[in-house]
């Protein structure tokens, strides 16, 4: 039989392990605003997307403090991830990343950080693409926008932000399967390409419904052209690329979080499990579906795998674009 004393401090540790393990489940929470990167100016579909999640977050009471968002443009991506990477270690900063984040340093040889340097937090979404022009514009479908610009070499000019952006690529790789050439014109934010299109000085965009859903609710804009697979369920009437006879692949758009390099495990965790109660409220779902996103939610190390073939996935689109892969 163990004496007294034995058992009290064996009674003890069991209860100290407690301690411990619940102090480590709950080792981190923000104690001041979260800085929330953001590679668009104002306007643009990150900065939307992040201050949206920002309000959803705050509605739902999932984090103690409040998410501030900073636009950080320029350099395509370059700037917010060398911005993000130079906050190493930093426990109140996170980044949204999109396709850029992979694509820019794919054909930048001055981008310094690619997205295996920072610490993968989530991803949250899958997101389509429409093209659009302006209301009054003559062309009725993305078929009559190309025979025009076949006529008139370098003549019409299509709004976007990054060179190495999904609204580019989509150019160029329709460019090469037509023999078609238009314009790209590179604006910082959103509402200038949008306010760009409106005024006539482009005539087309590549744009998100997330983006232009007012423009194109109050008929401003017009969509021409679904670049999906299938027709978007807000867009019915809208025949998607290939069905217009454009035989182009579909270049994916995912959205999602990343901390800087080197944060304690701990924060991952804890932004993992806030994003995993973030995506089953109805509130998000409801957001989703008002969007046209698919959900995409991914963590761990299913992100990791996804981050490695979008990396060649992208490297062999744009080889196929001619655009020159640096690394």
């Amino acid at each position: 039989m163990k004496p007294k004393g034995y058992l009290l401090w064996l009674s003890a540790v069991v209860v100290g392990w407690g301690l411990v393990s619940l102090g480590s489940a709950i080792a981190f929470q923000p104690s001041k605003a979260v800085e929330v990167v953001v590679h668009t100016g104002p306007g643009g579909g990150s900065d939307l997307f992040a201050r949206a999640i920002a309000d959803l977050m705050q509605k739902e009471n999932l984090i103690p403090q409040r998410m501030q968002v900073v636009n950080k443009s320029g350099g395509g991506s370059a700037v917010a991830m060398a911005y993000l990477a130079e906050k190493k270690g930093e426990t109140h900063t996170i980044g949204f990343f999109t396709g850029v984040w992979v694509t820019n340093p794919l054909t930048t040889a001055e981008a310094k950080v690619t997205i295996k340097d920072l610490t993968p937090i989530a991803r949250l979404v899958l997101e389509p693409a429409v093209v659009a022009v302006k209301a009054d514009s003559p062309y009725r479908s993305m078929k009559d926008f190309v025979e025009a610009a076949k006529k008139n070499p370098g003549q019409l000019k299509q709004s976007g932000g990054s060179v190495t952006g999904r609204d580019n690529l989509v150019r160029l790789v329709i460019q090469k399967a037509t023999g078609a050439k238009w314009v790209f014109v590179s604006f910082p934010s959103g509402g200038e390409r949008i306010a760009n299109l409106l005024g006539g000085h482009v005539q087309m965009m590549v744009i998100e419904p997330q983006e232009a859903g007012e423009h194109i609710k109050v008929g401003n804009l017009r969509v021409i052209a679904a670049l999906t697979e299938k027709r978007l369920p807000l867009f019915p009437d809208v025949p998607t690329i290939k069905e217009q006879g454009i035989d182009i692949p579909v270049i994916p758009q995912a959205r999602g979080v990343l901390a800087p390099p080197g944060v304690p495990g701990e924060v991952v965790q804890y932004w993992e499990g806030v994003f995993d109660r973030f995506t089953k409220t109805a509130s998000w779902k409801k957001y989703l579906e008002q969007n046209q996103f698919e959900d995409g939610y991914l963590k761990g190390p299913e992100l990791g795998r996804f981050f490695d073939g979008l990396t060649q996935q992208m490297r062999e689109v744009l080889k196929e674009a001619g655009a020159k892969v640096v690394r």
